[in-house]
């Protein structure tokens, strides 16, 4: 079902996928504060789905998005502000998305929305921005936003901008989500947070080895319904946090234990079943406009 406001001609419907981060490690501090991060991105082909339509008179209107994030806030609108401004385009758009992807769960729903909108937009729009200008422009948004942009499973170092894409092996997942929203920044100030750990080297990261998440301990002991979470699914499989949470999921070799599980999941938790993306979805839908 579309979103409502979706109505009339010249729209177009882009995927945003979910990810997962299957390791994170904090491994240091700059002096300017921002932390020093080692994870791993692992695509979906779940997701969000961002409409969008042109605009001749330069305005960006979002027509439907979540009712709790002020328009202004919404990282699809300010992404295409960004492009607006980098590229000097001097149309504008209408907005408007389909959430799937939980607020505060650490699947970069908000990234991918915005990394959607700049790839997007940017071939509406034909303002001819490459790959990496638009990995810039997003970073400003926000550190997942450029593994968005270019698509691709990778391990993100530095603050999120070092991107080195990986080949990883295909595999389901189940994704629960237990109900709360985790702040991110509130969890980067947490006196407990880990923020030493060794770096691991990119074959130990990339062959699977090296699990963890830096923020898992920092959330278990303040977010009960997350911790609950984490101790039902370990009893059945492999347990972890994405991101800084609330969401947590397991891999699992096909699709017929995910689902076994998601069917398990107590309410009022919500559970998804998705696959591991070998790229984004979005890279093929751009590929298909092109096309057109």
């Amino acid at each position: 079902m579309l979103p409502a406001g979706v109505e009339g001609t010249g729209w177009s419907a882009w995927p945003a996928p979910a990810k997962l981060n299957l390791s994170l490690r904090i491994v240091g501090r700059r002096a300017d504060g921002y932390h020093l991060l080692q994870t791993v991105f692992r695509l979906l082909d779940w997701g969000d789905t961002v409409y969008l339509r042109a605009r001749g008179d330069g305005r960006i209107v979002r027509v439907a998005g979540p009712d709790n994030l002020p328009a202004d806030d919404d990282l699809s609108v300010r992404a295409a502000r960004a492009l607006q401004a980098a590229s000097g385009c001097e149309l504008g758009a209408d907005i408007a998305l389909d959430k799937r992807i939980p607020q505060g769960g650490g699947l970069g729903g908000g990234s991918s929305d915005a990394a959607t909108v700049l790839r997007a937009l940017n071939l509406l729009w034909g303002c001819a921005q490459d790959e990496q200008r638009l990995a810039r422009i997003g970073l400003a948004l926000g550190a997942d936003v450029p593994v968005f942009v270019h698509g691709v499973n990778a391990l993100a170092e530095g603050i999120g901008e070092q991107l080195t894409p990986l080949d990883l092996p295909p595999a389901w997942y189940v994704v629960i989500w237990p109900g709360v929203a985790v702040p991110t920044a509130a969890l980067f100030r947490a006196a407990e947070l880990t923020r030493d750990a060794a770096p691991e080297t990119i074959a130990r990261l990339s062959c699977g080895v090296v699990h963890g998440n830096a923020f898992e301990p920092v959330v278990r002991a303040r977010y009960p319904a997350v911790a609950a979470a984490l101790d039902w699914l370990g009893g059945l499989s492999a347990a972890r946090l994405s991101g800084s949470g609330a969401c947590i999921f397991a891999e699992l070799a096909d699709r017929a234990s995910a689902e076994r599980i998601a069917r398990a999941c107590p309410a009022p938790w919500k559970a998804w079943v998705a696959a591991g993306a070998e790229r984004s979805p979005l890279l093929a839908a751009l590929e298909d406009f092109g096309k057109v």
